[in-house]
């Protein structure tokens, strides 16, 4: 049995290519330099052992500089892992090469314990967790496992190996409260001390939305201007808004008012849904409710359904990785535009 499935993968495998480039992916990307830092983390000295310590809980920022450079950085943070910025569902041109060729600072973040940044101070262990089905859901390729949405944007060749890409590329998400304070203080130090520019947009994937509106909110300074969230799972409520702070993984938290309106300080917050997601999901529902917060408090905050409001059918959990993924980068073309933020640095 075990032998018959890996023949299966391997002659999917060996059937699959990367697609050939498409218009305007053929010219060289021209950087600057890349390279990554650690930021945020702390020393912490053994418990018996005099003198002996351990440096831990950074988060690692990957970035990639184009020699002719727009004024905004791109942070591009991930709830599972930096895969899914960088290649379409299908192996294509993913958001991280789209918007280098469009001559923006690209920065991969990997928060504190995640991927790169996994260099715990405190133990814990690793137990397989069988959830490729309930991903499926989740993730919104169909209504139950394996039956996929009719128009979903995910490639219908080989698409069995491309499903094993996609559930594969993972890491543990260390989904609890004291967590998504750590990594966001950490993203807030980078944004702060500038090593992400003066003027930089955090793209999110699911519950990495929470944690963005978390950093905005921990920051002391004005260099992040605005947060394009898609699906975010978890989101920020303002005291007195009849909303109780919740001790599960994906919150909603509960910040101070005066805190809170560092959101409405923003050029603009996005909540962006796919579809086949109706107006009773819990997470599209919080979002129209936190938009109509921030905009009564004086901010700028936007929810777009890709499907309704764009005409983009089929949309998954990760748009930005769909087979039409250049459309969904045609409307955070639009967003930087209308923003003020897709200058170039004089």
């Amino acid at each position: 049995m075990l032998f018959s499935v890996a023949l299966s993968f391997f002659a999917a495998l060996a059937s699959a290519q990367l697609p050939d480039p498409e218009p305007g992916q053929r010219d060289p990307i021209i950087l600057e330099r890349s390279g990554g830092f650690n930021i945020g983390g702390k020393v912490i000295p053994h418990p018996t052992r005099e003198g002996a310590t351990l440096t831990c809980d950074h988060g690692y920022m990957e970035y990639f500089l184009p020699w002719v450079k727009r004024k905004t950085s791109i942070v591009m943070w991930h709830s599972s892992s930096t895969q899914t910025w960088q290649n379409r569902w299908d192996g294509g041109p993913g958001f991280k090469d789209m918007f280098l060729r469009r001559d923006y600072p690209v920065y991969l973040w990997d928060a504190p314990r995640l991927g790169r940044a996994g260099w715990s101070c405190e133990p814990f262990s690793y137990a397989p967790d069988y959830r490729d089905q309930s991903n499926f859901i989740a993730w919104n390729f169909g209504p139950s496992p394996l039956e996929w949405w009719d128009d979903v944007q995910f490639p219908t060749e080989n698409r069995d190996y491309f499903w094993e890409q996609a559930t594969g590329g993972r890491y543990i998400e260390f989904d609890n409260v004291a967590n998504v304070h750590m990594q966001s203080e950490a993203a807030a130090i980078s944004a702060d001390t500038g090593m992400n520019g003066d003027s930089i947009i955090y793209l999110t994937n699911s519950a990495a939305g929470l944690r963005a509106m978390m950093t905005v909110i921990k920051s002391n300074t004005t260099n992040i201007k605005g947060i394009v969230l898609y699906e975010t799972v978890g989101i920020v409520y303002p005291e007195g808004y009849g909303v109780e702070q919740s001790n599960g993984p994906f919150g909603p938290f509960v910040v101070p008012l005066e805190d809170y309106k560092k959101l409405a300080q923003l050029n603009e917050i996005q909540f962006i849904f796919g579809d086949h997601r109706d107006e009773t999901h819990l997470y599209l529902q919080q979002a129209r409710e936190v938009a109509a917060i921030i905009n009564e408090l004086g901010g700028n905050a936007t929810v777009l359904k890709l499907g309704e409001d764009a005409g983009l059918w089929g949309s998954t959990h990760v748009s930005f990785a769909d087979m039409d993924n250049d459309k969904v980068a045609g409307l955070l073309d639009d967003f930087l535009a209308r923003n003020g933020l897709d200058g170039y640095r004089d």
